[in-house]
């Protein structure tokens, strides 16, 4: 006879891996060098452990690990900007006073020129 887990039951770890497939990422062949966990690709090819809840870079033999992991730190920064681009354009389709309008455009023109250098470096 087959007994149907709730997945309420299954340990956190499990919970997140099952998050991080419907959210579509994709499972690996490598496992994570801190706890041996599988890791996810997410579609931006940022791998994830679900285990430590930690960003993991793959370092080929040969590589330069600096280099290695200062782009994966300029792709992390990147996204970050993207996010809070996409926050201000949200409130400024929300707002309606005149003076937070001027504030949050200031902002976005900061971001947006952040973003432009950032996409620079990491072409260098």
């Amino acid at each position: 006879m087959f007994e149907v887990l709730s997945l309420s039951k299954k340990p956190k770890d499990i919970r997140q891996m099952v998050d991080l497939l419907k959210q579509g990422a994709t499972l690996t062949e490598y496992a994570c060098p801190a706890c041996a966990s599988p890791l996810f690709r997410f579609k931006s090819g940022e791998l994830w452990c679900a285990k430590c809840e930690k960003r993991v870079v793959v370092i080929k033999e040969g590589e330069d690990a600096t280099k290695v992991t200062s782009q994966a730190h300029l792709q992390a920064l990147e996204n970050t900007i993207l996010t809070k681009i996409q926050a201000v354009e949200q409130r400024i389709r929300d707002e309606e006073d005149v003076e937070e309008l001027q504030k949050l455009n200031n902002a976005l023109a900061s971001l947006l020129e952040n973003l432009e250098k950032l996409k620079k470096m990491k072409t260098a």
